[in-house]
């Protein structure tokens, strides 16, 4: 059995993700709950199997987030055994931002 890769954060990806926990929790108190709970569902899928979404453009692929509207787009390092989280990405935002880190 393979081995589980590490998540690693981008510092924008990361800026994302808790600016959305923060957002959610101002305007329903316990829905950024639920939030980080989906992410970390999504991350846990992407650990055990990184291959398992497609690449999107270049070697970024995309994890759709359910009950919310995100992806998480990322690359996969396999000297490391990372996979880097490139941003925690709102879907209305505008498409092409998505891959510039």
């Amino acid at each position: 059995m393979e081995s589980r890769y590490q998540i690693v954060y981008h510092p924008i990806a990361e800026k994302e993700f808790l600016d959305s926990i923060s957002w959610y929790e101002e305007n329903r108190t316990g829905l950024s709950v639920d939030f980080i709970f989906e992410i970390e569902k999504v991350l846990s899928h992407i650990e055990d199997n990184p291959l398992l979404y497609s690449i999107k453009k270049l070697k970024y692929r995309e994890a759709p987030v359910k009950k919310f509207p995100y992806i998480i787009v990322y690359k996969i390092n396999s000297k490391q055994n990372q996979v880097i989280v490139l941003s925690v990405f709102h879907t209305s935002r505008k498409a092409s931002i998505k891959y510039k880190r």
